[in-house]
């Protein structure tokens, strides 16, 4: 659900005020009386979307000035330090005045719009809004920091691919897109628009395919896939001089680049996980047997990442101490849900997914939940309670051939388990004989104030036995 835009009241000018003037003689005074009638100017602020969140980003304007609004309908899409998300307006209205422009930043709770109950209240609002910015002037430095930007977003379409997408985007849809007002603004996914940036097309050729023509990533994908075959036609003498200044426009060594607002985020929680006493133990369970059931399952959409998760839930249930957190160093906190956190790397940052209840959801619905959740969280569209509400996390670098490493602990958590790749290794069996077996090393960060080695021990024995013969996984 997208979030609410919080508004605050702005008494409306003396003008409005309707003054009561004194009854006739002999009128007489206990008549009904009509309460004057007084527009309102509300300021939009920048909403907190997360705990965490301190300043967000406006990522578009999904209204131009002037629109009319009505309550609960999306104006703007702000990112905030884990995702993208559609906000809402409380109030109906006209949008009269946007104080920070697509790109700019602004701190929770500050203005960053005046939402008019008139259309007539417009003009005062957009004065006001001009008065604030007059007053705020003496920062220009934020001004200056997107030039960068605009240098890069100017040099842009210089590229000859550039021009060619909407050449050949025009074939696709009509230049006007019919969701964007009369061709006032081009209503996309925050998603189609960093991919149509990355891509280098251009959105105003394009017609969506979304709810209400909203433009979304696979539209930018179709138009990118006709520009290529296009341009793979075209002279190779003139594609071979366009090649080499996108992937210098892309970075430039030795440049400084500032932190993202998940960036800024995930550095916070970083630094803030050194103040809490930690401790590791590892691992190691044998998967011939999680190996075997996943090669049969998994035609069925299974997941192995939902398959650890609900292994690592049901052990949970076990030990209760594993899945509790301390917050105030005085006390903790046995969680009444066991909510597997699992790390994803995204563009520019790290997420993590929750899968709430895991160890009451069956591995199909898990596994389709799973897949839910990281298309939603590469497409940055992940709601606050998805990925908040942990209460242990999985952090997974098998897939990339990783053998064993360590987690750092998220803050207000008791625990994270590292799990490196099932590798084929020679071990000795019970009876002396030399065998072979897929095995698999996990290492679990623990909060040592609540969390005492010899219960991480019991937990993982506990694991074992569960990935080790894992009927239990499918019920």
């Amino acid at each position: 659900m997208a979030r609410l835009l919080q508004t605050a009241f702005l008494p409306s000018s003396p003008s409005l005020h309707v003054a009561r003037k004194n009854p006739l003689p002999g009128h007489p005074r206990n008549g009904p009386r009509t309460a004057p009638i007084q527009a309102k100017i509300r300021e939009i602020f920048m909403p907190a979307l997360s705990s965490t969140m301190t300043e967000g980003k406006i990522v578009s304007w999904v209204k131009s000035e002037g629109d009319k609004l009505a309550k609960g309908e999306s104006v703007v899409v702000v990112e905030s330090d884990k995702a993208d998300m559609d906000v809402e307006t409380f109030y109906d209205g006209y949008l009269a005045a946007v104080m920070v422009e697509e790109g700019g930043v602004a701190a929770v709770g500050s203005a960053i719009a005046l939402l008019a109950e008139t259309e007539e209240e417009i003009a005062e609002a957009r004065s006001r809004a001009g008065d604030n910015s007059s007053s705020s002037s003496p920062p220009p430095e934020p001004s200056a920091a997107p030039a960068p930007e605009a240098q890069v977003e100017t040099a842009a379409p210089a590229a000859p691919v550039v021009k060619a997408a909407p050449a050949v985007a025009a074939g696709v849809g009509s230049a006007v897109h019919p969701a964007s007002e009369g061709g006032k603004r081009i209503v996309a996914s925050p998603y189609a628009k960093k991919l149509a940036k990355e891509l280098k097309v251009d959105l105003g050729t394009l017609v969506g395919s979304g709810p209400m023509g909203r433009i979304v990533a696979k539209d930018v994908e179709t138009a990118a896939n006709v520009a290529v075959e296009s341009a793979a036609t075209a002279d190779a003498a003139v594609a071979a001089p366009v090649a080499s200044p996108e992937r210098s426009a892309a970075f430039e060594l030795g440049t400084v680049v500032p932190f993202t607002a998940m960036q800024g985020a995930v550095s916070r929680n970083m630094v803030e996980s050194l103040s809490v006493p930690t401790f590791r133990v590892g691992y190691t369970i044998t998967t011939n047997a999680l190996d075997a059931l996943y090669k049969k399952i998994k035609s069925k959409g299974v997941t192995m990442s939902a398959l650890l998760a609900k292994a690592t839930a049901l052990a949970l249930v076990k030990h209760p101490v594993i899945n509790s957190s301390c917050r105030d160093g005085k006390s903790f906190t046995y969680n009444s849900s066991i909510n597997i956190a699992v790390a994803v790397a995204i563009d520019g940052g790290l997420i993590t997914p929750v899968l709430q209840d895991a160890d009451k959801v069956d591995i199909y619905s898990l596994s389709r939940k799973w897949k839910e959740l990281v298309d939603k969280a590469r497409a940055k569209q992940l709601q606050p309670h998805e990925y908040n509400t942990g209460t242990f996390t999985l952090s997974n670098l098998g897939m990339f051939g990783v053998d064993r490493f360590d987690a750092i602990l998220p803050p207000g958590t008791g625990a994270i388990m590292a799990v490196g790749a099932s590798q084929p290794t020679v071990v000795a069996t019970k009876d002396g004989r030399i065998g072979m077996k897929n095995q698999m090393q996990v290492n679990v960060t623990a909060d040592h104030r609540v969390i005492y080695g010899a219960d991480l021990a019991q937990f993982l024995q506990t694991l074992a036995k569960i990935i080790e013969d894992p009927k239990d996984l499918t019920f």
